[in-house]
């Protein structure tokens, strides 16, 4: 929700913002115009032996080397024949110097000739598991036992319960922390209220379980995938010596400081909220006045509420500074800046999507809650959007850095969708602030006329009669007293038009928070942008496996009617010495494209062979193929494929290709 202000504010507020969009797209694009390298999320930069090299001798050793610092182990890098032997020594060498983050593992001597396959995994510093595998082949390419692993570390049924925890823990921190901030901000008598109450007390359990969960699941998530090793004391002891087992350590111990928030918040701060409504109350009826109830002047609740508040921001944001000192803003560039801004940034979540279901179960569920509390509440998230809003700008050009990897990475497509729902959002919220201002000018006699009239009809209803001694007559005159008096609260609810459309908007509002978290959370386990696009720079060049085809797709365009599609090459079996060359162009369906002619050349520019050109026979419609392609040497061949789709329309298109 928006602020609400005098009605000529509220005018200058909406002219304004339009130029409130216009400046933070500015400062979008000069953020990614000016990007410099980052990283998070660690990839694999390079190697020593490379993905598919041939090595006239066998190597000493093993290297990998790694976009930021991970956390490896004696077992990280494996080392395996063709057979499946290891043949490392199972000792891991660190070899890190300034910003080069370099480690190995040494060889066993005499290695005999064929293919090694290469398999790691790491923890990035990030706190997120990595790994992968390669092979590289001594003498010649041989034949191999050893399949390289599909499955990626942090995955299987383990990875969907550690997932589960981390959606769950983003969901505790923010309905508890929103909630809170909503009572103390927008609604004190709210500490005293039940739904509120359970509300967040459910949700401090659900994040201290979900922490739990993540703390145990950690061993098992980071390794085998196994749960049994979920009860590995030496595993979960390693943990603890990690950042990231810190980090959920330290949210324990904050959640402990936040339940003892919790029970003088809804212990003696309610009694002294209520207790001060009650004099408002009398002081409202001596005068000759309605009062609502909301507590007056008291200094006790007033010392009690700055205490609160400040102890409250503290654990808060200590809660989110063990996301902030563990995940993505403690790697890459500017983290000093970038762990108080997440920090900011996930307490302005908390705010805004915690406190709207606050509001929510509110209005659903207390039938007597304050104009006046919507009103602060509306002023509260306007302040939360205006953070989000500047932390998110942050935030996005520190994980994405450019414009193709807003487009072209997994992570940017997410941040997209984000950006789409905070707008579905904030379109909600003004509906929402519309509702607002309705409830707001409303005439203020109205709600007290709905009370008087249910104050009278408990005075002449037959629930005040003597309850008779027939225990199955008395428990059947409470259900129906207790079915009377949710009809009185329905009433009351529904009475105001505008309360029922700011509870409908509102819940609207809070369904679109719920996929907002979700995205929210996927982001927090994907490899941001910048890291994706460093590590497809290094896959760029396709990599030969031993008795395996190179197969690469190309997108073209012509430019002419007919234009546009993909060619898939294969060449097989991607070594020195003759090979089979197959080629097929799809239109954008996915259907075979018969054009005119296709034309291919190989260049190995290390070598200065080449062009050698190849027209391939026509197969049949949309496949092209050529058997006997002779490739005399090893190395980074460049496959030119030339598309003519008309007399005058055509195009070349070209892929690195490694052949062994």
């Amino acid at each position: 929700m928006t602020a609400i202000a005098p009605s000529p504010a509220r005018f200058r507020a909406a002219a304004l913002l339009p130029r409130l969009a216009l400046v933070l797209a500015a400062l979008l694009a000069a953020l990614f115009t000016a990007a410099g390298p980052a990283a998070a999320h660690a990839a694999l930069t390079a190697s020593d032996p490379q993905d598919g090299a041939v090595v006239a001798t066998a190597p000493a050793q093993v290297t990998l080397s790694f976009s930021e610092q991970v956390a490896m182990g004696d077992d990280s890098i494996r080392v395996m024949d063709p057979q499946g032997k290891r043949v490392d020594t199972g000792e891991l060498r660190d070899m890190c110097s300034g910003s080069t983050i370099r480690y190995g593992t040494a060889l066993h001597s005499g290695l005999p000739d064929g293919t090694y396959t290469v398999a790691w995994q790491a923890i990035s510093a990030d706190s997120h598991p990595v790994s992968g595998a390669f092979t590289f082949s001594i003498g010649a390419p041989s034949a191999t036992s050893v399949a390289l692993p599909t499955a990626q570390v942090g995955g299987g049924p383990v990875g969907i319960a550690y997932a589960i925890a981390r959606y769950a823990a983003y969901a505790g921190f923010t309905v508890l922390v929103g909630g809170a901030a909503f009572i103390l901000l927008c609604w004190r008598r709210g500490s005293a209220q039940r739904p509120l109450q359970k509300l967040i007390v459910r949700a401090w359990v659900t994040l201290t379980a979900a922490t739990l969960a993540m703390l145990v699941l950690r061993t098992p998530y980071t390794g085998s995938g196994k749960f049994a090793d979920a009860l590995d004391l030496d595993g979960l002891k390693a943990v603890l010596e990690t950042k990231t087992g810190a980090s959920l350590v330290s949210r324990l111990l904050l959640l402990g400081a936040a339940a003892l928030f919790i029970a003088v918040l809804f212990g003696a701060y309610a009694r002294r909220t209520e207790e001060a409504g009650e004099r408002a109350k009398r002081k409202g009826k001596e005068k000759g006045r309605g009062a609502n109830g909301e507590p007056g002047a008291d200094t006790e609740a007033d010392d009690l509420l700055f205490g609160l508040g400040i102890g409250g921001a503290v654990v808060a944001g200590g809660i989110a500074a063990t996301w902030a000192l563990s995940e993505h803003a403690s790697t890459g560039i500017q983290p000093g800046i970038a762990m108080p801004a997440d920090i900011l940034h996930l307490l302005a979540v908390a705010t805004w999507l915690g406190g709207l279901t606050a509001l929510l179960v509110a209005l659903h569920k207390v039938p007597g809650i304050e104009r006046e509390a919507v009103r602060r509440f509306s002023r509260v998230a306007f302040v939360s959007v205006l953070v989000l809003a500047v932390t998110g700008v942050y935030q996005s050009w520190r994980q994405i850095g450019s414009w193709s990897a807003l487009t072209g990475t997994s992570y940017g497509q997410l941040l997209l969708v984000k950006v789409g729902l905070v707008a579905v959002l904030v379109g909600i919220a003004y509906v929402s602030r519309s509702w607002t201002a309705r409830l707001t000018d409303a005439p203020a006699g109205k709600p007290a006329k709905i009370a008087r009239q249910r104050d009278v009809s408990r005075e002449t209803s037959p629930a005040s009669v003597t309850v008779p001694e027939d225990p199955k007559r008395a428990a059947q005159l409470a259900r129906q007293r207790a079915a009377r008096e949710s009809a009185r609260e329905r009433q009351a609810r529904d009475a105001d038009p505008a309360r029922a459309g700011l509870r409908r908007s509102v819940l609207a509002e809070a369904g679109v928070a719920i996929a907002l978290l979700a995205v929210t959370t996927v982001l927090t386990s994907t490899e941001p942008g910048r890291t994706a696009e460093q590590a497809s720079g290094r896959d760029a060049v396709a990599t030969a496996v031993p008795n395996r085809a190179i197969k690469i797709t190309l997108p073209f365009d012509t430019g002419g009617q007919n234009g546009k599609g993909s060619v898939r090459v294969e060449v097989d079996p991607g070594r020195v010495g003759a090979n089979s060359l197959h080629v097929w162009v799809d239109d954008p369906q996915g259907q075979p494209l018969d054009i005119p002619e296709i034309k291919v050349a190989f260049t190995l520019p290390a070598k200065d062979i080449g062009p050698l050109p190849l027209l391939p026979e026509r197969a049949a419609p949309g496949h092209w193929s050529a058997s006997g392609v002779q490739l005399p040497l090893a190395g980074e061949w460049r496959i030119d494929v030339t598309v003519r789709t008309s007399d005058i329309d055509q195009t070349t298109v070209q892929k690195n290709v490694k052949i062994g």
